[in-house]
């Protein structure tokens, strides 16, 4: 048995060797190599805190290397929704569904991650880009790494355009594409009344 397997095991059992202050030592972890050594390391030492699954999220979105946390995001979480929400830098949208997701996270949790994300920051571009996101908020869905779309009866199938007027929609919303996502389907219908579905325009340029 390898020396550290031999060392997690025993600490498992009986408690760490020395002190070890778990809550430090994860706000301090960093990516220096490979993903996937970064989350052994940052799983190990989360079996040992008590920490809500959104904060874990955005600890561990943190301490990748810059631009791989989205697209950790996209790939590793398998048969779970991966919800990406583009805001502004702490405008009032981004502090409604601050509030709004700490009020549904522990339901979200059996079935999604959610990760708020600014839009001007840099790892973004090309999800910007891409999914056209020029209205914020926008949210854009993700299952096992496929691009979940919505039919909401609006213009734009790709993403969600607009806030969400209570937390128990947007856990409708989300439960829905994941229930389809279950059934293989990459499009759902919006289970949200038309009254609940904020409304906006495509402008095209150069047509």
């Amino acid at each position: 048995m390898p020396w550290l397997e031999f060392v997690d095991g025993f600490t498992t059992c009986f408690g760490p060797l020395e002190y070890e202050n778990f809550e430090a030592l994860l706000l301090k972890l960093r990516q220096k190599r490979t993903v996937m050594e970064y989350r052994a390391e940052f799983e190990r030492l989360a079996n040992r805190v008590e920490w809500e699954e959104r904060t874990l999220m955005s600890c561990f979105v943190s301490g990748l290397k810059k631009g791989e946390g989205i697209v950790c995001g996209v790939l590793d979480y398998i048969d779970k929704i991966f919800v990406l929400w583009v805001g502004g830098p702490k405008d009032h949208f981004t502090l409604e569904f601050d509030m709004l997701l700490a009020k549904s996270s522990r339901e979200l949790s059996k079935f999604a991650v959610v990760a708020l994300v600014d839009i001007d920051a840099e790892e973004l571009n090309i999800y910007v880009k891409y999914f056209d996101i020029v209205l914020i908020p926008s949210t854009v869905f993700f299952f096992n790494a496929h691009h979940m779309k919505m039919d909401s009866g609006t213009p734009d199938h790709t993403k969600w355009v607009g806030s969400f007027q209570c937390k128990q929609d947007f856990i409708d919303v989300v439960e829905a594409i994941y229930r389809g996502a279950m059934k293989g389907k990459l499009i759902v219908s919006c289970p949200l009344p038309p009254e609940k579905i904020p409304r906006f325009q495509l402008l095209f340029k150069d047509v």
